[in-house]
């Protein structure tokens, strides 16, 4: 009897042995399965096709204009006139006079977003610690502060961004294709008429919409017109400093703000110790079963070509923040529709990239999630949020996923950490030519940073 009872002390031993063995085995196999789901779901047959260039490696940066070549002249230039507030001179009031700049409503420690749930830059004071608490200044009414109508998108692997905006609005190519019948129905979305792509187009639209001003005298007054000269001197003096040549510069900048130091990436290029096991199974579930990877295929995670779907979701109006410059009656509620008129269009909005969600804060175009664990619980739950969203328009992919808590909680880790590059100051530079405070210059956001 007692040898029985040492045999199966034995063979129980074995076991948990063997257990604990296949446990670490395929703890440290996570690499392979994970190589092999990929290469199913790149569009280019391997897990290569999900690596980004190097931001200096300006060849291989995709979608560019032709009309705009990336050239480390225009990205200077463009990377000082993002943070300008020199060119804050189309202020409502006095007390906002080159008080904002771009990067009031897209601060790199945000991964390029406002830090709230709707930036805000001609008509807001302070900053806080990285733009959350920037907030309405008193003199201006509502509806005079220039604040954006959804969440506003960060500026962060634009390279892979065909058309611009949630709609897709800006861009003559792509999938604007088709809609030239649409692009006369305001001034700005005519710009779309010059052939360019959408981060030329959005930009030049940007700097009227966000009272920015850029011409020869301003250029002048705060040191710009040799870095002009230095990017485009190919285009006449007489056009050469312009909000059109500095929507370009902008682009070209915008092209090179990648996060290829993500674990993610990094994973991507052979250093398998950057992720942990955790990530490597959130992206296992990612990439299979809940079937994220069918929008979300580019290098940045976006979808390319460019996708729209309805998930609905609640609208920024509907949210329980106070906003401005929105309501019911705005066209950015329907999406796509806003600006194509289709009725299939409604209430659909473009597949975003997924790359620094951690510091955002706010998600979908209305903010109305405030977690990545709880936009994972919406898209495993699948019921649309918004009742003034038809049943008929909420795409077919989004419903129930089946995730267990232990998978949602892998790819929220996916999600938050191993794709979160973790320096993206390194875009940012130490100062503009005006000297003046970045990426606000009003006395309450300069006391916030700590600028004099």
């Amino acid at each position: 009897m007692k040898k029985l009872f040492v045999a199966a002390l034995f063979l129980l031993a074995a076991a948990y042995i063997i257990s604990c063995e296949k446990e670490v085995a395929s703890e440290l196999d996570l690499d392979t399965p994970l190589e092999e789901v990929l290469n199913q779901k790149s569009v280019t047959g391997s897990y290569s096709g999900y690596i980004m260039p190097e931001s200096t490696d300006f060849a291989n940066l995709p979608n560019q204009d032709p009309k705009n070549p990336v050239t480390a002249e225009k990205v200077e230039l463009g990377r000082l006139l993002f943070f300008e507030t020199g060119l804050g001179l189309e202020n409502k009031y006095p007390a906002s006079k080159q008080a904002y700049s771009c990067s009031s409503c897209h601060v790199p420690s945000r991964g390029f977003t406002a830090g709230r749930f709707q930036g805000i830059a001609d008509g807001a004071v302070g900053f806080g610690t990285s733009g959350e608490g920037r907030s309405k200044n008193p003199v201006y009414f509502g509806h005079e502060v220039d604040a954006q109508g959804a969440r506003p998108l960060p500026t962060i692997n634009t390279t892979y961004v065909t058309n611009a905006l949630w709609a897709g609005t800006f861009g003559s190519f792509d999938v604007n294709v088709g809609t030239e019948n649409v692009w006369n129905q305001d001034t700005l979305i005519a710009i779309n008429h010059e052939q360019l792509m959408g981060l030329e187009a959005n930009n030049a639209r940007a700097l009227i919409v966000h009272r920015q001003v850029i011409n020869k005298t301003v250029t002048d007054q705060l040191g710009y017109t040799q870095m002009f000269d230095a990017a485009f001197p190919d285009i006449p003096q007489n056009i050469r400093y312009s909000r059109k040549t500095g929507a370009f510069a902008i682009a070209a900048y915008f092209r090179t703000i990648l996060t290829n130091r993500a674990p993610f990436q990094r994973w991507l290029k052979g250093e398998q110790a950057a992720m942990t096991a955790q990530q490597k199974k959130g992206a296992m579930v990612f990439f299979g079963k809940a079937g994220c990877a069918n929008c979300h295929n580019s290098p940045s995670l976006n979808a390319f070509p460019h996708r729209f779907f309805a998930l609905g979701v609640n609208n920024l109006y509907q949210s329980q923040y106070e906003v401005f410059a929105t309501g019911p009656a705005d066209k950015r509620n329907i999406g796509r529709g806003g600006f194509t008129g289709k009725e299939e269009d409604m209430h659909k909005y473009k597949v975003p990239q997924l790359y620094n969600l951690r510091d955002a804060g706010f998600y979908f175009h209305g903010a109305s999630k405030t977690s990545l664990r709880e936009v994972v619980e919406y898209f495993n739950d699948g019921i649309p949020e918004n009742p003034l969203v038809p049943a008929s328009q909420v795409s077919s992919l989004f419903r129930p996923l089946h995730l267990s808590e232990q998978e949602m909680d892998d790819l929220t880790e996916f999600l938050e950490n191993g794709l979160f590059d973790p320096n993206l100051e390194r875009y940012a530079p130490t100062k503009t030519k005006s000297g003046n405070c970045f990426p606000n210059n009003d006395p309450q956001s300069k006391k916030d940073m700590g600028c004099n």
